[in-house]
């Protein structure tokens, strides 16, 4: 039974995704803005949101990030990196089940309309 348990434990953790393992694949959806990082990220932030309560925009050395994830499995589900670019904002949209859209189609509108 322990060895069970140790099993079905390591197998949960060996799932888990972070912002890291997200940003090292290729991005969803990718666009430039003529905002810079603070206003692009500031006008999709209230989609985020809407979309997980628990979503967190942070400021980060070249912009601004945003993720979501699954308060239940410690799962990180999407990643909106936002950076500095001579013109505005370089922004990438990544998502660890991306064929999934169930409830996420809001931030992919409000990704496009905000650009």
């Amino acid at each position: 039974m322990r060895i069970l348990i140790g099993a079905l434990a390591v197998a949960l953790l060996a799932g888990c995704t972070t912002p890291s393992d997200l940003l090292k694949g290729s991005p969803e959806l990718s666009g430039r803005s003529k905002k810079d990082p603070k206003a692009y990220a500031l006008c999709v932030y209230p989609s985020w949101q809407d979309y997980r309560s628990s979503s967190v925009m942070s400021e980060t050395s070249t912009g601004y990030r945003i993720v979501a994830g699954s308060e239940m499995n410690g799962q990180t589900d999407d990643v909106l990196d936002i950076k500095k670019v001579s013109t505005g904002s370089s922004v990438k949209l990544y998502q660890r089940v991306a064929w999934q859209q169930l409830g996420r189609s809001d931030l992919k509108s409000s990704f496009n309309s905000c650009l």
